[in-house]
């Protein structure tokens, strides 16, 4: 049986020891990274959307890559979002500078009606490169 390892970013955030959860938990050739929010280092939400959507995936980004992976290696993503009908146009800019060609992985997108403060957190699945 694989053993889980968990993974953390050099520059890990608070909201990891605040609510006892790992960044990301490597297990074989699969990373499964927790879900990502636009927070700053003390781990309070950044106030402005589009800002916070980049945050995420600049967090998201340091955690796959203190595992050896990129965004090119994410095969699903799972994205929450707090009004998903005011929001789209900001995420869908910051999504197509991060995946701009195909292929695309999956992505599925959820509305939530809370998040801890935040607006949007994406959380995805990754084959580490060999």
């Amino acid at each position: 049986m694989t053993k889980r390892e968990a993974i953390f970013p050099a520059s890990r955030h608070a909201l990891y020891e605040e609510h006892g959860y790992s960044a990301a938990i490597r297990s074989g050739d699969l990373l499964f990274v927790s879900g990502q929010v636009g927070s700053r280092a003390d781990g309070s939400p950044e106030p402005e959307f589009e800002a916070q959507v980049e945050l995420a995936f600049d967090n998201l980004k340091a955690t796959l890559a203190a595992a050896g992976c990129g965004f090119d290696d994410i095969v699903d993503v799972t994205t929450f979002h707090s009004d998903p009908e005011q929001q789209f146009g900001a995420i869908m800019k910051v999504k197509q500078q991060i995946f701009g060609t195909p292929p695309y992985p999956n992505w599925t997108a959820v509305g939530v009606n809370w998040l801890a403060g935040f607006d949007f957190e994406i959380k995805v699945i990754a084959r580490i490169p060999g």
